[in-house]
């Protein structure tokens, strides 16, 4: 038996509780991993409320297949499958699994070919639990506008999870990085390598005249249209929301077609490469996830309410065993 966070319906953070459960069987390709540290973030929080209806059709129509939420883990390597050739018991390790999840619960499976590698030297798991969730979806974004060293990029949110990872890797890919922050983070987003920032508490990014190969609004909280201005003629404008009447995808659609100023809206993938190179990002010292405060298993329902309360900066972790 194991310790876990079980959440039986959708809806608020109070319907997830810790009960006693069972501990996970391995197949052939499988680890069993001794989680020592996860995260809550924004995507445990989507499918724990469904609060968009889309998510049910992943996560179960009427209550949730899953019961253990937790995408992001760190911990010891329990047990093998026969056919695992890549990882051995002892072995300290990191991982992103939003098809299964299960990370908030002091043990869970993964497959051994999935987003899952050694940790980083010099990490402890509270820092390499985060690593993975925020940063991949900045990737798969970064990728998809093809940003080359020297271009202008213009971040919104640069405090979050995704947009903190935004900023440390476009400045390792050599882009001139303009970033938005709240007036008493301006220090810690210079210091993620932001060479110009913007307090929106004291000014409108998008009343700037600067214009940008790529904006990358890291908390949804602008739009294609209010930032059309200022996109190069073949800028590119992603956002890591929906939008307004959920618009994003349909534009991402129709914009392409006209050859000049386009919206994407990239599908999140992540892989066992994936991991690794943010491993190696941050044996480098060239990215390390921002971590706001930790929480215990048992005050999972606390760090729920706080990252959903948007006050966070980014990362919170939860410590399991």
């Amino acid at each position: 038996m194991m310790k876990a966070a079980v959440y039986e319906n959708y809806g608020p953070p109070e319907n997830v509780q810790i009960k006693e459960i069972s501990k996970p069987s391995i197949k052939d390709n499988e680890v069993l991993i001794k989680v020592h540290a996860s995260t809550v973030n924004r995507t445990d929080c989507g499918f724990r409320s469904a609060e968009y209806f889309i998510v049910r059709f992943f996560a179960g129509l009427f209550k949730p297949k899953q019961k253990v939420l937790g995408n992001e883990f760190a911990g010891i390597v329990e047990a093998i499958g026969n056919s695992v050739e890549n990882f051995k018991v002892g072995d300290k390790v990191f991982g992103y699994n939003d098809q299964q999840f299960g990370a908030h619960a002091q043990y869970m499976k993964m497959d051994s070919n999935a987003a899952i590698a050694l940790m980083p030297k010099a990490y402890n798991f509270v820092e390499a639990a985060p690593l993975l969730e925020g940063s991949h979806y900045a990737l798969v974004d970064i990728i998809a506008a093809k940003i080359k060293g020297g271009e202008d990029v213009l971040v919104n949110g640069a405090t979050g999870a995704i947009g903190s990872a935004a900023v440390q890797i476009l400045n390792y890919l050599g882009a001139k990085v303009t970033a938005v922050c709240p007036t008493k983070q301006i220090e810690l987003v210079k210091s993620l390598g932001a060479n110009v920032v913007i307090d929106f508490q004291k000014e409108d990014f998008t009343k700037l005249e600067t214009q940008f190969d790529f904006i990358f609004d890291a908390v949804g909280k602008s739009s294609f249209f209010k930032c059309k201005h200022l996109l190069k003629p073949k800028g590119i404008y992603i956002s890591t929301e929906l939008g307004y009447m959920s618009q994003n995808p349909f534009l991402a659609l129709l914009t392409p077609l006209f050859g000049g100023k386009k919206l994407l809206f990239p599908l999140p993938t992540i892989s066992q490469s994936d991991a690794n190179y943010f491993k190696a990002l941050a044996e480098e010292g060239k990215f390390k996830p921002l971590i706001d405060r930790t929480y215990p298993l048992d005050k999972i329902v606390e760090a729920y309410e706080y990252v959903e309360s948007r006050q966070k900066i980014g990362n919170v972790v939860i410590e399991i065993n």
